[in-house]
């Protein structure tokens, strides 16, 4: 088994060369949470595509809803 620093060092040798410094972070971030999320899998942490589907229209509501704030704040602010 690698070291996290061998892993993360495999990450980044991998990336073009011309990659910036926030394209490089998000390749290290999405296999970090690939990672947790295979982890999770492996000892039953899952949930069922009907709870996914529920928890992301909760998230998108939420989101809306605090868009639309947002945006008062700003109209106010004029």
């Amino acid at each position: 088994m690698s070291s996290v620093k061998d892993e993360m060092t495999r990450i980044i040798q991998e990336q073009p060369d011309d990659s910036s410094f926030d394209e490089i972070l998000r390749e290290l971030a999405l296999a970090r949470m690939i990672d947790r999320g295979l982890k999770d899998s492996e000892v039953g942490r899952t949930i069922s595509d009907d709870e996914m589907k529920r928890q992301m229209n909760q998230w998108r509501r939420s989101k809306t809803t605090a868009t639309v704030r947002i945006k008062r704040i700003l109209e106010k602010s004029r």
